[in-house]
């Protein structure tokens, strides 16, 4: 059996459908789907079982076991970067992690989960072993204790593979609302006012200039299933396409995949200018040195695949 916390959200449920194509549905789905729209994520996957994340969390808690798991995909989590509530993002974030961990160290079963580029904050190092990371919110500090806490870690009865994800975009994140992402709202500003709106100069450099490491969710999923398939895979790995792109790109990405549109730029809110990343690019090398070969989807690739128009 596999299990994949955070199944029905974005990462989670694209995996779940992965791992159906390659002939799996002996799959333990945990979520939390109080948001019941979550559900059209999985319409037509095959799993075995669902479980609310509570009662997971009280069964491994326990020690409870599910029969012989191969694997869990830690994809669940507080993904909100805006959330600035530090009990609760430290709780979902770090002593779920923690307990996850635990479980599958006892039970002898792979913890692959999902971390993020948030930890590097404001830096321009992104390699894994970065001396001194500066997250600038709550969200990426969570993610960040978690991977030095793992590090602390004595000697282990299965692999831990973390997975420092970019900035993923892709089909199924419909229902993450304003942290959806960029694609996502670009897609339905288009759709609404004929125009994709931008944040003007700040950070240094001009209108819609900023830069970030856009990853196509399929190529996550690649990861991830390499990560469970590669005996030498361990430790923390980032995982986006190893060159920046600007949101001018991106956005005539959509535009050249709707066919027509605008940019308009407006003024970056002052309270998002504190915590806001202006540049992110992943330093691939770990990952290409550990046997990860396959190549990555250009946002023009990967934003027309994600939004399937002609």
């Amino acid at each position: 059996m596999l299990i994949v916390t955070g199944g029905a959200g974005f990462i989670g449920s694209n995996l779940v459908h992965a791992l159906n194509a390659r002939g799996r549905d002996d799959i333990l789905v945990v979520d939390d789907l109080t948001d019941g729209r979550k559900f059209q994520n999985l319409a037509g996957a095959r799993i075995a079982d669902y479980l609310d994340r509570t009662d997971f969390r009280e069964r491994i808690a326990a020690g409870q076991d599910f029969g012989p798991v191969e694997a869990v995909f830690h994809q669940g989590a507080c993904a909100d970067t805006t959330e600035w509530n530090g009990q609760y993002m430290l709780d979902q974030n770090f002593a779920v992690s923690k307990a996850v961990f635990a479980w599958c160290q006892a039970h002898e079963t792979t913890l692959i989960y999902a971390s993020s580029a948030a930890i590097y904050g404001s830096g321009d190092d992104f390699r894994e072993d970065v001396p001194d990371p500066r997250p600038l919110n709550v969200y990426g500090w969570s993610k960040l204790l978690f991977d030095q806490w793992l590090a602390r870690q004595g000697e282990r009865a299965a692999r831990v593979v973390g997975l420092r994800y970019f900035n993923v975009y892709g089909p199924r994140e419909a229902h993450k609302g304003r942290m959806a992402s960029v694609v996502h709202h670009f897609d339905r500003q288009l759709r609404d006012t004929g125009a994709v709106r931008l944040f003007g100069a700040s950070h240094g450099v001009g209108d819609g200039e900023h830069r970030r490491d856009f990853v196509f969710v399929v190529d996550v999923v690649a990861v991830n299933l390499w990560a469970f398939d590669s005996d030498r895979a361990e430790g923390v790995y980032n995982v986006g396409t190893g060159q920046s792109r600007s949101f001018n790109d991106l956005a005539r990405a959509v535009i050249a995949a709707h066919g027509s549109g605008r940019i308009e730029y407006v003024p970056m809110p002052a309270d998002l200018a504190a915590a806001y990343q202006a540049f992110t690019e992943a330093d691939i090398s770990r990952l290409r040195r550990d046997g990860y070969s396959a190549d990555f989807a250009s946002i023009e690739n990967g934003v027309r695949r994600t939004l399937a128009l002609p």
